[in-house]
């Protein structure tokens, strides 16, 4: 009986998943985690984007989100020594109330309009990344007030709760910073594996997490573990420069055709 009791699960994950079109953006949505968690920070925020294109976007974001506390296991593991606790003390706090604001959206805002946000985040970041880099400029330093992080930490809490897409709000306040790469990467983990399980709560609330969902993530997580390894071993190895160049034009368009398709 027990085995039986699986069988309707994995069967729905396989509806979820069974458009060609619909698994091909999952896998991509699932490989740019990972390679953001092995290194590519600030790549995430492709992820949610990607999956929207072929299911609604509380949808999308739902199928991640298992996949992300995963994630978050090991990343947080592997930094464990090397974090800024003044920072997450100071971000967390706004996360909670930004979390909270992205939930009652998601609760009162018509599908359609979420595309529209969800595209205007996107857009929007991969403007700002392109604009702050431009010609191999580097962000000037700053020290500005804790309660600044905590401002910072709403929008941090309010995009990834659309979109798991807070790393622009997060990188914003803490690059300037100037930490060493091991403690950025630390803070950047511990502060995102919070906020990804303040998320469960509201996405459980707004029916996100049924069963198919959770299957099609647990289908999924195989992928994310060897995605996260791969972008370990890329980093070392690719002129990150270009790619993100790359990367953030391809935000921009995939911004623009989310928005278009809101409308």
């Amino acid at each position: 009986m027990l085995a039986h009791s699986h069988i309707p699960c994995w069967h729905s994950a396989m509806q979820l998943l069974a458009d060609p079109w619909t698994l091909t953006l999952a896998v991509l949505a699932v490989t740019v985690l990972g390679l953001a968690k092995g290194g590519f920070s600030g790549l995430g925020a492709l992820a949610t984007p990607l999956l929207a294109l072929a299911v609604p976007p509380i949808t999308a974001a739902a199928v991640l989100l298992p996949v992300l506390l995963v994630q978050d296991v090991v990343s947080v593991w592997t930094y464990r020594k090397t974090w800024d606790g003044w920072i997450i003390g100071w971000m967390l706090p706004g996360a909670v109330a930004g979390v909270v604001l992205a939930a009652l959206l998601a609760a009162a805002v018509p599908e359609d309009k979420l595309l529209v946000v969800l595209g205007a985040i996107t857009l929007a970041f991969g403007l700002y990344r392109l604009w702050i880099e431009r010609g191999g400029r580097v962000v000037a330093p700053s020290n500005s007030p804790g309660w600044v992080g905590s401002l910072f930490g709403v929008a941090t809490g309010f995009t990834s709760q659309i979109a798991h897409a807070g790393g622009p709000p997060f990188q914003m306040w803490v690059t300037p910073r100037r930490l060493p790469h091991e403690v950025f990467v630390g803070t950047s983990s511990i502060t995102f594996a919070a906020i990804n399980w303040m998320k469960v709560p509201s996405y459980i609330l707004l029916g996100s997490l049924g069963p198919e969902v959770l299957a099609a993530s647990a289908l999924l997580i195989p992928l994310a573990i060897m995605t996260t390894l791969a972008g370990v071993w890329l980093v070392r190895r690719l002129d990150t420069v270009r790619f993100y160049s790359v990367i953030y034009l391809l935000m921009i368009a995939l911004g623009l055709r989310l928005v278009w398709q809101g409308f």
